[in-house]
């Protein structure tokens, strides 16, 4: 049987459905040493600001039980320096991958600034992902993604700099996360993706110190994905636009699982710490479950469960 592995994401196609999560991938240099990665739906790059960032003091990675902890703290090469660098854009082009370039700022300007400069350079650039949710930087992300307020306006400065196609981040550190959805559809994100890290700590009994230096992190991997699987339903039914759902995805039969909650593509993260083969192993999945169940078309699991 043939399968169509091809999603719509409304104003940017994919030829399937699994993507890499942001901060997990790195700019796709290294994993490309393992696999051609303009197999997976599309790259998702580390985030990217206007001035290079080094991120949080060491130590800034813990393994908890069920996942990890992180705060790395968004550490990167600023734009002009992702541009243009061998290492970056230019090699991402010489791939012919698809690419996700997430984005972020310190100020609701930065956002506008970031999304300008990749607006005038924007070959090979398949989307923009608006990081208004990690909640390991002190100023700008945490605070954008828990106020509905800021987070439209965000979307509303870059919209209003980039015709790029845009995908809204989400934070799962909130009250109601369809609302948030609701809020940044209607300032023109053309999609959602959800979710990012929930806010964590871990204390070594020995030592009675922290396990990371920020003090709290980023919990992600397998522990989050019901609460994960959960919001990804409320927000497909809050919204039109489309979903990108991640949240411990470790395997294809959790992808399954968020694609039937409403997701219309998955985001592969933490795994990829685990075998760097898990995008291609899910895509593998879920192309052998299609055939198992009669599915033509992937699309069609979309939101398929209890029905």
């Amino acid at each position: 049987m043939s399968v169509d592995l091809s999603v719509d994401l409304g104003k940017f196609q994919l030829k399937n459905p699994v993507v890499t999560a942001s901060g997990t991938f790195g700019y796709g240099e290294e994993y490309h040493r393992f696999y051609d990665i303009s197999r997976l739906g599309a790259v998702t790059v580390k985030g990217i600001r206007m001035t290079p960032s080094h991120g949080n003091p060491m130590p800034r990675v813990a393994e908890v039980t069920g996942g990890m902890l992180n705060a790395i703290g968004l550490q990167g090469p600023g734009v002009e320096k992702f541009l243009h660098d061998e290492h970056y854009m230019p090699f991402l082009r010489k791939t012919k991958a698809a690419v996700i370039v997430n984005i972020w700022g310190t100020s609701i300007a930065e956002y506008g600034q970031v999304a300008a400069a990749l607006e005038a350079e924007k070959e090979g650039i398949t989307a923009i992902e608006i990081n208004i949710s990690c909640p390991n930087v002190k100023a700008g992300g945490a605070a954008f993604g828990t106020d509905l307020g800021l987070a439209a306006q965000v979307v509303r400065e870059v919209r209003r700099n980039t015709a790029l196609p845009l995908i809204t981040k989400l934070s799962p550190n909130v009250t109601s996360i369809a609302d948030f959805a609701r809020a940044v559809e209607a300032e023109g994100s053309d999609a959602v993706s959800l979710i990012n890290t929930f806010t964590a700590m871990a204390i070594d009994i020995e030592t009675r110190k922290f396990r990371i230096a920020n003090r709290t992190g980023g919990l992600s991997g397998p522990a989050i994905k019901p609460i994960a699987v959960r919001m990804v339903y409320d927000v497909h039914h809050a919204v039109k636009i489309p979903v990108i759902g991640m949240g411990g995805i470790c395997d294809g039969a959790d992808a399954i699982e968020f694609l039937l909650a409403g997701a219309s593509a998955v985001a592969v993260g933490t795994a990829n710490f685990v075998d760097p083969y898990t995008p291609l192993k899910v895509i593998e999945f879920i192309e052998k479950y299609m055939e198992r169940h009669g599915v033509s078309r992937v699309s069609d699991l979309v939101g398929g469960a209890g029905k």
